[in-house]
């Protein structure tokens, strides 16, 4: 028992004391000793009563101080062993804990504040039921020009595009969208969370300018496809002029009969050529021109089975051993089954190009759920590709065969960003590649 609990249990014991012998005396007939202790005892308990009083002042004048963040007071500690003294260093110390927290919560805000602002994304955080707007950072500022907005309602004069969109957004799905700024129209990359405290439902809205990063890309896709249409047509255009020179060359000067088979062989050639350069034309439009898909439910099982069907024969044929890897035989995938199908088609032609070389050559082919994501994939142990391959290999036209057109890939690309989907390649050379298809 600390001391200032053992002063409290003697004053009671002794308060009881006086209390028994108050009785006592009048009981025996002391009048004047009763009257005494009965003004002893009324001194005591107005000691008490004074004590307690001045002490739950306090408390409740602190109380009113934290309700109102007002942790500056300082109460003054004469001397230590009293009560008042011990509450008063207890008071302190509180005040010295918060005014800490305090300090500490404003160094984390400032350093958040600075932290955001310094982003080129433009951010907003408001109240979800009242739109009252808390915090904006400087980018969204400058961008829509907005140096103060107490409500989110208050877009609705300065941009009322920007307050629909905004409205519109989905929670945790980031859309693209076109909106005025003081650039003029840009793109954004607009995306939404929520979350929910005591206070009520709070929203951040982030808004990515990805203008530049959108031109950048074209810009690189459209050097890229240059330099391959280029190339292409170059090597068609640069020996039909030559040959269709030379033939000139020979008509102008006269000609017998044992040049008229020159001349039919030379002018075959031009068609030839010409012809090909025909069936390019016709694949670049083919890669601009994909269909929109008919979206159905699509059993992978029954896709794989049927696929493996119809190109049995050849790999029957090029002895390659293939694997349909699927644990789940009920998995479904949302898809355009026809385009989807070709995807699969052209993923597996290519892969069993890359095995015709291998001792043993194997093709898997399997179907998965990954964090919520329908997957398929197609490997094989083939020649595989160095890392500059696979940065071209989804350009427009670029093959490393022969005979091929360079439009299988591109093509497959297309369908899977028509589906809100992706494809990636991993691929090591010696080693093999496996093609992803992300739904």
């Amino acid at each position: 028992m600390d001391k200032l609990g053992f002063s409290l249990f003697l004053k009671i014991t002794l308060l009881l004391l006086c209390g028994t012998g108050v009785a006592y005396l009048a009981l025996v007939g002391y009048w004047w000793y009763t009257i005494i202790a009965f003004l002893i005892i009324v001194i005591l308990a107005y000691q008490c009563f004074s004590l307690e009083r001045r002490l739950l002042n306090h408390v409740l004048d602190f109380a009113e101080a934290v309700r109102y963040n007002d942790f500056t007071r300082r109460f003054a500690v004469r001397n230590k062993k009293s009560p008042e003294s011990k509450l008063f260093s207890a008071f302190n110390m509180i005040n010295q804990v918060y005014k800490q927290i305090s300090i500490d919560k404003e160094l984390q805000h400032q350093y958040l504040n600075k932290v955001i602002n310094m982003l080129d994304s433009a951010i907003i955080f408001y109240e979800a039921e009242s739109g009252k707007v808390i915090w904006i950072n400087d980018a969204f500022k400058q961008l829509f020009n907005t140096p103060h907005l107490g409500n989110i309602k208050g877009l609705t004069k300065r941009n009322q595009d920007l307050y629909d969109k905004t409205l519109g957004l989905k929670m945790g799905k980031p859309q693209t969208e076109t909106v005025n700024s003081v650039q003029g129209k840009i793109k954004l990359l607009m995306n939404s969370s929520e979350f929910e405290t005591q206070e009520g439902v709070f929203r951040i809205v982030v808004c990515q300018n990805i203008n530049e990063a959108i031109d950048e890309a074209e810009t690189n896709a459209w050097q890229k496809l240059l330099r391959v249409l280029t190339h292409e047509i170059m090597n068609s255009i640069a020996p039909i002029s030559s040959l269709a020179e030379t033939l000139h060359g020979r008509l102008e000067s006269g000609y017998n009969d044992d040049d008229i088979e020159d001349l039919r062989v030379g002018i075959y050639t031009i068609k030839r050529r010409s012809e090909g350069l025909l069936q390019f034309a016709k694949s670049y439009r083919l890669i601009n021109r994909v269909d929109q898909p008919d979206f159905n439910d699509v059993l992978l099982i029954d896709l794989f089975e049927d696929i493996y069907q119809l190109l049995e024969p050849t790999m029957l044929q090029k002895g390659i051993d293939v694997d349909i890897i699927i644990k789940d035989r009920r998995l479904l995938v949302r898809a355009d089954r026809n385009l989807i199908e070709q995807v699969v088609i052209n993923l597996l032609l290519n892969a069993m190009e890359a095995v015709s070389d291998c001792e043993k050559p194997y093709i898997s082919i399997s179907g998965r759920m990954q964090d919520g994501r329908v997957q398929i994939q197609i490997a094989d142990n083939g020649k595989g590709m160095n890392a500059d391959i696979q940065e071209q290999i989804f350009t427009p036209f670029f093959t490393t065969r022969k005979t091929g057109t360079g439009v299988g890939l591109t093509l497959s690309k297309q369908i899977m960003l028509v589906h809100n989907g992706n494809i990636m390649v991993d691929s090591e050379e010696e080693k093999g590649s496996v093609f992803t298809l992300n739904f």
